[in-house]
């Protein structure tokens, strides 16, 4: 059931993930190895479930994929506010902050709607 359209979940899961990358190296840099680790981990899941669900076997399977990546999204969200909140790791962007708000906004709203379709 691949869809190589053009799709604006994926992009902003894959602009996302790249925002992330460039978060999580300025975290190695200053060796929060731990923290980078985590936020690598589950930010980047994000866009591989997304991108996972574009090619899903069924509807099921489809809601299923886009339920892992709410799940990831919003555990970067918690280590996200934990940099925010801690004066010992440097503030992500308030870009990156809001995106991951639109992007766990929009994933509820195609669980939803997908639910509604079955």
């Amino acid at each position: 059931m691949r869809n190589d359209k053009d799709n604006l979940i994926v992009d902003k899961t894959f602009a996302f993930t790249l925002e992330i990358i460039d978060y999580t190296e300025e975290l190695r840099k200053l060796h929060k190895y731990e923290m980078a680790s985590q936020l690598f981990k589950s930010g980047t899941s994000v866009e591989a479930n997304t991108k996972e669900a574009q090619n899903a076997e069924s509807p099921a399977d489809f809601i299923h994929k886009f339920k892992i990546a709410a799940k990831e999204a919003d555990e970067t969200e918690f280590w996200l506010k934990l940099c925010v909140a801690s004066k010992h790791y440097p503030n992500p962007s308030e870009l990156m902050l809001s995106e991951l708000g639109s992007i766990i906004k929009i994933i509820s709203k195609i669980i939803s709607s997908s639910k509604n379709k079955s």
